[in-house]
């Protein structure tokens, strides 16, 4: 059997990220593994895209094309994420049936469910299990409904750089599929994504996704309280943010910065910590055992500390590439301190390969 290659796309708040992986015989979960042959990454202005959408195409558009020429990736065929507060996902029992016709049948079947007419809405499901119910044989999966101009924009930014979208997938997923392998798909994990503006929970059990919860916060939202507090520019925020960090004791001169980081990262713990607590109240006896963080915004120095105090638990940043080859162009120690960052591509092209 040929190999296959595969493009991820991420578009973020404060990048546009792509990494192509080439799958051996039997796709991702063949012998063969994966190879990451070429990773790259062009940043953005701020504005042009907005918690997760983009809201100046043809800019994020221009990025891309430089993406594509600097990378000379091998195609022009990607698949996009997406995940926002408009992406609603939820637990959902279904009437057995092959998934093909079940995944048609979702308009009909979860029009009630949804905040929004099925006609505007992206619908698609993830089965997780199946049991006997009374009933009859049901399907356990998840729900996953996006508002259509959410997707639109981000696949009319990519189709502006001459790219061709073959899929659009949940960020959440990919995520799981980039961290959840090795021992982590043998354990109860808590995948926590912190980008700019969107932070992506995803609790999962020996592989599989129980529980997803979209923030509106991330990194660029401390950036910004920091660059109010003081008065100064986003850059020089941004730089003072990384110095401080959070839960270290500070001089007088920084007391202003430090409470203004505190007080963005504290909202944004408590509420990871209520998305672990709600899990916990709902599945008494399958505890989490680890928290894996990723993203930009892990980065903040002390954030992870703060994060295993509040939870009450061990947190550790995620390596995507842990079990990846490497492409002759794409030596491993070109990508050191940037691990966190290529999660979503990674996870993104392992799912169209599976």
């Amino acid at each position: 059997m040929a190999s296959t290659r595969v493009i991820g796309l991420d578009i973020g708040t404060t990048a546009v990220r792509g990494a192509e992986l080439e799958f051996g015989s039997g796709g991702p979960i063949g012998k063969g593994g994966a190879t990451l042959l070429r990773y790259g990454q062009v940043p953005l202005p701020m504005g042009a895209v907005r918690d997760g959408e983009a809201t100046q195409p043809e800019t994020v558009a221009t990025a891309l094309r430089q993406l594509w020429l600097q990378q000379k990736f091998s195609s022009r065929d990607v698949v996009i994420g997406v995940g926002n507060q408009r992406v609603l996902v939820r637990e959902l029992d279904l009437p057995w049936m092959p998934l093909p016709q079940l995944k048609a049948s979702l308009p009909f079947q979860v029009q009630e469910l949804l905040p929004m007419s099925t006609d505007e809405a992206l619908l698609d499901y993830f089965p997780t299990s199946e049991f006997d119910g009374p009933n009859g044989r049901t399907v356990q999966g998840m729900l996953v409904a996006a508002q259509r101009d959410t997707v639109t924009a981000n696949v009319l930014a990519a189709e502006g750089a001459g790219l061709h979208p073959m899929m659009v997938d949940l960020n959440a997923f990919a995520l799981l599929r980039s961290l959840a392998r090795g021992d982590l798909a043998q354990r109860i994990v808590a995948l926590v994504d912190i980008g700019a503006s969107v932070t992506n929970v995803v609790i999962a059990v020996h592989g599989v996704p129980r529980l997803i919860r979209t923030l509106p916060l991330g990194g660029q939202n401390v950036t910004n309280a920091v660059a109010a507090a003081l008065g100064i520019a986003g850059p020089e925020a941004e730089m003072l943010k990384r110095e401080i960090g959070v839960g270290f004791a500070v001089g007088p001169e920084q007391a202003a910065a430090a409470d203004a980081i505190s007080n963005v990262a504290r909202t944004l713990v408590e509420a990871v910590r209520n998305t672990f607590v709600y899990y916990s109240g709902n599945n008494p006896g399958a505890a989490i055992e680890v928290a894996v963080m990723t993203g930009g915004g892990s980065h903040l120095p002390g954030l992870g500390q703060y994060l295993s105090s509040a939870g009450r638990l061990p947190v550790t940043l995620g390596d995507p590439l842990a079990g990846l080859r490497f492409g002759k162009s794409m030596p491993r120690g070109a990508l050191a301190g940037f691990e966190s960052l290529v999660a979503l591509p990674i996870g993104l092209a392992y799912g169209v390969a599976a």
